[in-house]
């Protein structure tokens, strides 16, 4: 049996590890559900509980799916092949509600940043709900959509702003899916309308949304329930209609969840690798303690249905005189080899308070050199949504104060965090 000393000892260890949730979200007296977001199953058991027969739930759910997935319906008045009597029982107990976008930003380069209220989901948020960011880049080819899972973040990586917070809680799995419906409410990007690829309304038409990463506020493996059940609504064909190959599920290494995530969400599968020694690793991502380098590159080379046309994308966020030496270049090379990958090189903004500094640009380039020459694919991520701080490592839970703060950085010039951008198929 463990000694107290032993305990306390193992619990400061993990708390510089890892941050347990504030609370559990809960249903509040006398609030309406929104059916935006849900699950089929979670779909219809609500209206079989609404008082829906059994025989008809399967039928009558499936065309609210549609108006709701496929259509973006934001009233029941909209769904002209539902009776008006189910229609007036839905609104009785339902709505089509979406959380609140409370800010909104659009960069120079099209990047567009949400900043979206959560319907308050527990008496210690005041009837206000959560807040978190969501970041929308356009390129020439795809959108990508940035999504978070948590409200602040399980773990505690030094660089990255986003881990310096508080986890407050997990998102449900409706509230991930929420952020995909207002990303497709804001730019018009519903069945039936015809947006344009371009922000300033030019260019090819087409679906703005084609990518998904869950590169935003939390660690995805740490609300993995939720996180398999989002990948599922998002990649219904008969509804939001996103391929699972345009799906990117990011983790710090969370090693026994992995497995899992290719099996029963079967997305992409990306890795913030950011170190290719465990001493360093141990410093800049402290989850590696738990699972080392070792541990996570064998369960990346188990990864379900991995191959050349699935590639493990591996994260890197350059950081000047720290993992940037082309000998961390050669090491890189040496650990991914026999693993279907490619490595996004990250260049690091500093935020206040962070002790890292960038790589320099030629620096860059030649680390980038040297893994291109070992065969592997080696972006380097392009600034994106710079003058509107639309960064990985920004991204919000204590919105009030970076609100403030961030305001003045603007003034002065200055970005913080990591630089969206997917180069997933």
């Amino acid at each position: 049996m463990a000694t107290p000393s032993l305990d306390s000892a193992r619990a400061a260890t993990f708390s510089a590890i890892e941050k347990t949730p504030e609370f559990r979200p809960e249903a509040l007296p006398g609030r309406k559900l929104s059916l935006v977001g849900l699950t089929r199953d979670a779909l219809k058991a609500r209206l079989i509980e609404a008082g829906v027969p059994e025989r008809e739930s399967r039928m009558r759910s499936g065309q609210i799916w549609h108006w709701v997935n496929l259509r973006g319906a934001q009233d029941f008045a909209e769904m002209t092949n539902v009776g008006k009597g189910l229609k007036a029982e839905l609104a009785q107990h339902f709505t089509l509600e979406r959380p609140e976008v409370v800010t909104r930003q659009v960069s120079r380069d099209g990047t567009r940043k949400w900043l979206i209220r959560m319907a308050p989901t527990n008496a210690q948020e005041h009837n206000r709900g959560a807040e978190i960011e969501c970041v929308y880049i356009p390129g020439p080819d795809r959108g990508t959509l940035c999504v978070s899972s948590q409200v602040g973040c399980t773990l505690t990586c030094s660089f990255c702003h986003t881990g310096t917070q508080r986890l407050v809680r997990n998102l449900s799995s409706a509230e991930i899916v929420q952020q995909l419906v207002v990303a497709r409410d804001e730019l018009g990007d519903w069945t039936g309308q015809m947006p344009s690829r371009d922000a300033g309304g030019a260019g090819e038409v087409g679906r703005l949304v084609t990518n998904i990463v869950f590169m935003g506020m939390g660690e995805p493996l740490y609300n993995f329930d939720a996180v398999v059940d989002a990948v599922g609504v998002m990649s219904d064909q008969e509804g939001l209609g996103l391929s699972r190959r345009r799906i990117t599920v990011s983790t710090s290494g969370v090693v026994p969840q992995i497995p899992r995530l290719g099996a029963e969400a079967n997305a992409m599968l990306a890795i913030s690798l950011h170190a290719v020694r465990d001493d360093l690793r141990d410093e800049l991502v402290p989850l590696n303690r738990k699972y080392p380098i070792r541990d996570l590159l064998a369960a990346c080379r188990a990864y379900p249905g991995l191959n050349n046309a699935r590639r493990i994308t591996f994260e890197y966020v350059m950081l000047k005189g720290v993992n940037d030496s082309d000998a961390d270049a050669r090491e890189l090379v040496r650990l991914l080899k026999g693993i279907p990958a490619k490595i996004n090189l990250i260049p690091f903004n500093p935020w206040p308070g962070s002790r890292y500094e960038c790589s320099d640009w030629e620096r860059i380039e030649r680390f980038s050199e040297i893994v291109f020459n070992a065969g592997y694919a080696s972006p380097v991520r392009t600034p994106r949504g710079r003058d509107i701080l639309a960064a990985c490592g920004q991204l919000k839970s204590e919105t009030e104060k970076l609100r403030a703060r961030a305001r003045m950085m603007m003034e002065d010039g200055i970005a913080e965090g990591l630089y969206l951008g997917s180069d997933e198929d």
